[in-house]
């Protein structure tokens, strides 16, 4: 049975997946991530601009954690720690794919005792600069409400709630309470959906676009 499970769950149901949802990628244009099956996943709905030391050193002051790559050992730490009500501050977060390359730096704040529930982010270097010539990174944070199985294909996930923009409200907040951001700006993301679904087969809604903060550098007052 488990071999069974595993067969359906993890190759013959994703390729059904694969090609019902190929064209719901141009749906959002290049503001969306996807799978490795290459099905939407999350939206891109928040950025920073500055360097990687800027974006960790934020993150730190914010009280966020740099969550661990996915490994046999990061697997089961974030196993028994939903099994056991236990915490795992810096549990991994899944691969999604955004321009082709999976993210480059991710973090997590969390809620209760263990990793069922956790805020999070991904977040993407881009070639696009700010104005004052740091980098800009294009991140998708969405808030993990609960592990269970992916409503599309039975994969073992995390389901995410369907407000995204309020966890990007709520990142943009923290790191402004940390002292971090010395401005903000809009730019337009997936577009206005009230019917989004990302990866999982999770409903969301968003006013469709990403906020910017432009992070304080060591050298910025």
């Amino acid at each position: 049975m488990l071999v069974a499970y595993l067969l359906v769950a993890y190759f013959f149901i994703p390729e059904i997946w694969i090609h019902r949802d190929a064209g719901r990628i141009g749906e959002f244009g290049p503001m969306v991530t996807t799978t490795e099956q290459d099905i939407p996943g999350d939206p891109i709905n928040v950025g920073l601009v500055g360097s990687k030391e800027d974006v960790l050193r934020a993150f730190a002051s914010a009280g966020w954690d740099p969550a661990d790559k996915i490994t046999l050992r990061t697997s089961a730490e974030i196993g028994l720690s939903v099994m056991l009500d236990r915490p795992d501050l810096d549990a991994p977060v899944s691969a999604l794919l955004f321009e082709g390359r999976k993210q480059d730096l991710a973090f997590e704040k969390a809620v209760g005792k263990s990793a069922d529930e956790r805020h999070h982010v991904r977040f993407w270097l881009t070639r696009s600069t700010g104005a004052d010539g740091r980098p800009l990174w294009l991140g998708s944070a969405s808030f993990d409400r609960g592990v269970g199985f992916s409503h599309d294909t039975g994969q073992i996930t995390h389901h995410i709630a369907p407000d995204v923009d309020a966890e990007r409200g709520l990142i943009i907040g923290d790191l402004q309470k940390a002292g971090q951001l010395s401005s903000t700006y809009e730019i337009p993301g997936i577009g206005a959906t009230k019917t989004g679904r990302n990866g999982g087969g999770d409903p969301y809604f968003s006013d469709g676009k990403a906020m910017i903060g432009v992070l304080r550098g060591l050298a910025t007052p």
